[in-house]
């Protein structure tokens, strides 16, 4: 199974690489337009800067993406800070690394390295979020088959988020949506043998 990762708070870093100041803005967003409204809200607040590049990439399995070099030469940072990105697997991101230039030229090399290097340092600051879409069930059921029903769907791999007792035994089931099938399968089988009442 392949998983898809973002962030949950924004993150910011700086690297100081040969005088040059590179500040890396890493935001979650779920759509191209909140990309490009959080890439012109940087942009604006470091109008000063010599350069902002940015990379965005969207979607459920990161199929849409973008990038610029902001002036910056041709494929010196777009396109790294974009493979950083994918790198990680990550998706509903938008990255912004803001250059304050030293002084001190750093070639094409040194900007492919200086803006991947950014954005690496701004990815390791702390663990990334694993992004996972989850399917509910609610499953009623009798006492005499509660636990047998409880440790069946642990052994799928299931969470069972929520247990009501009254007459009967009420069950909230959750799972990745990526695993759902065999779930469903065995929620289907003891459905028909009258074991349980599925509502969902």
């Amino acid at each position: 199974m392949e998983y898809y990762y973002s962030i949950l708070k924004d993150r910011k870093t700086e690297t100081k690489i040969k005088r040059s100041t590179l500040i890396a803005h890493l935001h979650f967003v779920e759509s191209m337009k909140e990309a490009k409204n959080y890439i012109s809200k940087i942009a604006a607040e470091h109008k000063t800067a010599n350069h902002n590049c940015w990379a965005y990439i969207v979607g459920e399995k990161g199929e849409t993406f973008h990038s610029s070099d902001a002036g910056e030469p041709s494929g010196t940072a777009g396109i790294p800070m974009l493979n950083a990105l994918k790198k990680h697997n990550m998706t509903n991101i938008a990255i912004v690394v803001t250059r304050y230039f030293g002084g001190v030229k750093l070639g094409i090399r040194g900007l492919i390295d200086a803006y991947g290097e950014s954005v690496e340092n701004a990815i390791a600051r702390s663990p990334l979020t694993k992004l996972v879409k989850t399917i509910e069930f609610n499953i009623t059921t009798t006492y005499d088959f509660g636990e047998i029903l409880k440790h069946k769907i642990k052994n799928i791999g299931a969470t069972i988020s929520d247990i009501e007792y009254s007459d009967k035994i009420k069950l909230k089931i959750s799972i990745e949506d990526q695993r759902k099938e065999g779930l469903e399968n065995y929620l289907y089988e003891i459905e028909r043998a009258g074991k349980i009442i599925s509502s969902s």
